[in-house]
C-alpha cells in the first residue's frame, strides 16, 4: 500500500460506526468518509455514495468500505482498468465479522485486510492463491523491502503452484517462515541482496532498505552535484539505490534542498540528527576531521550521519567521498532500517484555513494535512471545530488573542521535527494567521523572532473558504467585479489609516467587505465608516450582514446602507458594502440576492449597435 496515502473508511450508515472508529484508530491517518444523510459523525462528508467511491478509488486511494461487497463491486466495476495501478479495495461487514479484499490484493490489500480481521475480531476471506498455499504473497514484500522485477513475480509463482519448487539467496525472515517449497539448487529462486545485479530467468529479485546515505554540503549547494555525487558512489560500490532507505545529515541541513533532492530521488527518507549525536560515531569514523569539528561541532558529517542512522551493529562499507561542495558516506545495517525510528525529520508546519466552519466547506487538503499532522495549535473554537478529526492529536489550545504566542509554539514545534497543524478559520491567509508565521521567520530571535530549529521547518498554507467568500455565496454574487476587504479594528492599524482606506475605496467604487466591524468596545468605526461611504454611493446601496456563517445560526439579511444599524451588527458578522452598481434581485420564490455586474450586459448593447 502506498505508505503516502490514507485510507478512507467509507459508512453509509449510523451503524457501521462503531467499526469504522476502530479501524481509523488504528491505521495512521486513516478517515472517515460519511454519507451525510445518515452517517452523523464522520471527519469527511459527501451526498453521493458512487460518485464518492469512483473518486477515491481514482486518486489511487485505499478504500475501506464498511459496507454490502456487492455494492461496492456495482460501483466500481465501470471504472476497472488495470490491475497494477489499483488501490486496495476492502469490504467491511458493518458487524465485522467479514472482511473481503476486493481489489489489489497485492498492493495492500490482503495485508490490509487482515490487519482489520484481529483488530474487529473478524474473519479476512483472503482468495489470493499464493497467500493462501504459501502464507506469503511474493509480489508484496513487507515494509523495508523492494521487489526489483514485480513483472516475474507471477509466473514464478504459478509455477510454485504447479509443483515447482525454490531455493533461497540471502536472509529473508519473512520468506524462511512462509511456506514456500524451499530447497538448494531449485530452478527457481529468491535473491535477497543489497548489491545492484539484474535477476536471471525464474529468478525473483529482493533488495533490503539495509542502507544509509549520510551527507554533507555546503549552504546553497547545486542539489545537482549532491545527487550526482551519491548515484556515482553507489554505482561505483556496485550498490542498488532501491536498498537504500535513509539519507542523513547533521539537522543544519534540515532545510537544505540539495539533501531533500537526493532524497526523492532514491525514494528515501531524509533524517537529521545534532552534532552531539554525530560526535558519539567519532571511534567509527574512517576519516574524522578536526576542521569539520571547528565548524560543526562533529569530526565528520557524512561518516557520522551514516552510522547514526545505520544503527550501533553498520559498518562502513563507503568512507567519505567528495565533491566540490558535497560529501557522502554509505553504511551497512543488518537488517532493514526503519527510518521512522532514526534521527527526525525536517519540522513540518502547516498553516491551515478550516473555512467558515461548516464540513462540506472544509477543502480535502485541509482535512488531509490535519489528518498527517501530529499536534494542532489553534484558539480552542477552531480546534474544537475540527470535531472527530483532532482525535488522537496532541492539542495547543490557546485563548482568543495572545495571536504572537501561538503562532511562536508552533514554530517551535515544527522545529523539533514534529509535523504540526496551525488552524485558522475562514482563509489561514486573510486576517488569520499565515502572514504572522512568515513575520516570525523573518524577525530578528532578540526581536521576539523563532529558533534556528523553527526557521528550518517547512511551511506550507492551506486556503480555505474566506466569511468574505461564505457571505458572498449565501448571499448571492455581490463580488462580481472589483472589491476589497478592510478591517475596521484598530489593534493593529491606526484608525486614520482605516479611514483613508475606506476613504479610498469608496472613491474607487469598490464593493467592500468589512472584516471586524464591531467589537465589544468598538462601536463608532462602522458608523464612522458608513458616512465616509454615503459620500461616495448611493443610500440606497445593498449591505449584505451574514452572520454565524457555516454554523448554527447562520443568518443573512439586505439592508441600505443608509440604513443600516449599528446595533444590527456583532463580532461574528461580516458587513459587504455594494459598489453603486451592485443589485437586488427578488425571486418568485421569495428570496432575494445581491449581485454585481461585471458589465456583460454593456459588451451585449455595444455588440448589438454594431
Amino acid at each position: 500500500m502506498d505508505r503516502l496515502m490514507a485510507p478512507a473508511i467509507v459508512l453509509l450508515t449510523d451503524s457501521a460506526l462503531a467499526a469504522g472508529r476502530v479501524i481509523r484508530e488504528a491505521l495512521d491517518g486513516a478517515q472517515i468518509h460519511g454519507l451525510t444523510s445518515r452517517v452523523s459523525q464522520r471527519d469527511v462528508g459527501f451526498e453521493n455514495a458512487a460518485d464518492h467511491l469512483r473518486t477515491l478509488f481514482a486518486e489511487g486511494r485505499p478504500v475501506i468500505a464498511v459496507f454490502s461487497a456487492g455494492a461496492v463491486i456495482r460501483i466500481l466495476a465501470p471504472v476497472l482498468e488495470d490491475k497494477l495501478s489499483e488501490p486496495p479495495v476492502i469490504s467491511v461487514s458493518e458487524d465485522g465479522a467479514s472482511i473481503v479484499p476486493l481489489l489489489g490484493g497485492h498492493r495492500g490489500a490482503n495485508g490490509l485486510a487482515r490487519q482489520i480481521a484481529a483488530l474487529l475480531d473478524g474473519h479476512a476471506a483472503i482468495t489470493t492463491a499464493g497467500d493462501v498455499r504459501f502464507d506469503v504473497a511474493l509480489d508484496q514484500p513487507p515494509e523495508g523491502w523492494v521487489l526489483a522485477n514485480p513483472e516475474a513475480a507471477k509466473p514464478v509463482m504459478a509455477d510454485l503452484l504447479a509443483g515447482s519448487k525454490v531455493e533461497l539467496v540471502g536472509s529473508a525472515p519473512w520468506l524462511t517462515a512462509s511456506d514456500l517449497p524451499l530447497a538448494d539448487s531449485a530452478t527457481l529462486k529468491l535473491t535477497v541482496t543489497h548489491e545492484r545485479r539484474d535477476p536471471g530467468f525464474g529468478e525473483l529479485l529482493y533488495h533490503p532498505r539495509v542502507l544509509s546515505v549520510g551527507v554533507g554540503c555546503e549552504r546553497g549547494c547545486d542539489p545537482d552535484e549532491l545527487t550526482e555525487l551519491v548515484h556515482r558512489t553507489l554505482q561505483e560500490a556496485g550498490f542498488a539505490e532501491a536498498s537504500v532507505s535513509v539519507i542523513a545529515s547533521v539537522d543544519v541541513k534540515a532545510d537544505e534542498a540539495a539533501v531533500h533532492a537526493v532524497a526523492r530521488s532514491l525514494g528515501a527518507a531524509a533524517r537529521f540528527f545534532d552534532a552531539a549525536r554525530l560526535e558519539q560515531e567519532s571511534p567509527r569514523l574512517q576519516t574524522p576531521s578536526d576542521i569539520v569539528f571547528a565548524e560543526v561541532g562533529c569530526h565528520g558529517v557524512a561518516e557520522g550521519a551514516a552510522l547514526a542512522a545505520a544503527g550501533s551493529a553498520a559498518k562502513l562499507i563507503v568512507a567519505k567521498q567528495k565533491s566540490a561542495r558535497a560529501t557522502c558516506a554509505v553504511a551497512l545495517a543488518p537488517a532493514p532500517i526503519d527510518a521512522s525510528t532514526v534521527g527526525r525529520s525536517r519540522g513540518i508546519l502547516s498553516v491551515i484555513g478550516l473555512g467558515p466552519g461548516k464540513d462540506g466547506w472544509r477543502s480535502p487538503e485541509a482535512t488531509r494535512l490535519v489528518c498527517e499532522a501530529r499536534d494542532v495549535v489553534g484558539y480552542t473554537l477552531y480546534i474544537d471545530l475540527l470535531g472527530s478529526l483532532a482525535e488522537g492529536k496532541t492539542r495547543h489550545d490557546f485563548p482568543l488573542g495572545g495571536e504572537e504566542d501561538r503562532v511562536r509554539h508552533a514554530l517551535e514545534l515544527a522545529g523539533e521535527g514534529r509535523n504540526v497543524a496551525l488552524v485558522c478559520s475562514g482563509d489561514a491567509g486573510i486576517y488569520a494567521m499565515a502572514a504572522l508565521v512568515y513575520e516570525l521567520l523573518d524577525r530578528d530571535r532578540d526581536k521576539g523572532g523563532v529558533s534556528a530549529a523553527a526557521r528550518r521547518s517547512q511551511i506550507t498554507v492551506s486556503p480555505g473558504i474566506s466569511a468574505l467568500q461564505a457571505a458572498a455565496a449565501v448571499a448571492g454574487a455581490p463580488l462580481g467585479h472589483d472589491f476589497c476587504t478592510i478591517s475596521l479594528s484598530d489593534l493593529l492599524t491606526p484608525w486614520q489609516v482605516i479611514e483613508q482606506r475606506v476613504e479610498a475605496a469608496g472613491r474607487g467604487d469598490f464593493v467592500i467587505a468589512f472584516y471586524n466591524p464591531v467589537s465589544m468596545r468598538r462601536r463608532t468605526q462602522l458608523a464612522r465608516a458608513r458616512d465616509i461611504l454615503l459620500a461616495h454611493r448611493p443610500a440606497a446601496t445593498p449591505v449584505i450582514l451574514a452572520t454565524n456563517l457555516g454554523r448554527p445560526g447562520q443568518a443573512c439579511r439586505v439592508v441600505t446602507l443608509g440604513d443600516l444599524c449599528i446595533d444590527d451588527v456583532d463580532m461574528l458578522t461580516v458587513v459587504v458594502v455594494g459598489s453603486s452598481e451592485t443589485r437586488v434581485l427578488e425571486r418568485g420564490d421569495g428570496s432575494t440576492n445581491v449581485y454585481t455586474p461585471r458589465g456583460y450586459a454593456v459588451k451585449l448593447e455595444e455588440s448589438a449597435a454594431q
